[in-house]
């Protein structure tokens, strides 16, 4: 009897001590970069509503040597992880008031960089960084326009057609990118979360500080009248109080 207590309670002794036991960590893989545009399929989800794209790890030389002095040296910019972007500039409806152009699927303008930011936080998300915005267009391929290196005037809306206003998201859908991500050249030019700073791109040199009141650089030209005027790697900046009736945004978020 004493032997089957002494045996009874070793195993109570043993299932205390394996459910002690903690679980084999598994490890998360890592994701694999893309290396050709074409390797990728474009993927969608809602995001409470709002449609976003995933854009792939990977690497793009971000830059243009052949554009303005602000847009080099060309360097390589590396993506470990893969985020999202919205498909499309958020518009009147979404953000919930008209901008300059009234229309529910316009994109929403003539708001300040702070009022963008604010938005996207409210959503769960942010403002993409430079480097996020251009690779979206631009991916491995490192393309000048999102469908290719030459300007064609019927994939974007912009100052050769648009009479002068905005026209509603996503009404070009031949100038797609290659994540499936519509307007990035033309309708709107683009809050991005970055300070304009010189190249090389860096995201931990203090251009990523969301306090400052230092200018921001705003993205995804509508302008022709210079060359490259609606190009991937074109910047601009102003100060982030200030508004435009020409630029709006798009929200980001990390995968």
């Amino acid at each position: 009897m004493v032997t089957k207590i002494l045996f009874f309670l070793l195993l109570l002794a043993m299932s205390a001590c394996a459910a002690q036991t903690p679980p084999t960590p598994t490890a998360i893989p890592t994701p694999t970069p893309v290396t050709a545009n074409a390797d990728w399929t474009p993927v969608e989800r809602d995001f409470d509503g709002v449609t976003m794209v995933q854009v792939p790890a990977g690497c793009f030389m971000m830059g243009n040597e052949d554009g303005r002095r602000d847009e080099r040296p060309v360097t390589e910019i590396c993506f470990d992880a893969p985020y999202w972007i919205d498909k499309t500039e958020v518009t009147n409806q979404q953000y919930g008031a008209q901008g300059n152009f009234a229309g529910d699927n316009r994109p929403r303008e003539n708001l300040t960089w702070m009022e963008a930011r604010d938005f996207c936080v409210k959503r769960g998300a942010r403002l993409p960084t430079e480097a996020e915005w251009e690779y979206a267009v631009r991916g491995p391929d490192n393309l000048l326009y999102p469908w290719g290196n030459e300007l064609v005037d019927d994939n974007l809306v912009f100052d050769r057609n648009s009479n002068n206003e905005t026209a509603d998201v996503g009404s070009k859908p031949a100038g797609v990118s290659w994540v499936g991500a519509l307007d990035m050249a033309g309708n709107v030019w683009e809050w991005v979360s970055s300070l304009y700073e010189r190249y090389p791109y860096s995201a931990d040199d203090g251009r990523e500080d969301m306090e400052s009141t230092e200018q921001r650089v705003y993205r995804g030209g509508v302008g022709s009248y210079i060359d490259f005027g609606a190009s991937s790697a074109i910047r601009f900046r102003t100060s982030p109080d200030k508004r435009d009736w020409f630029i709006g945004f798009r929200c980001a978020r990390s995968a």
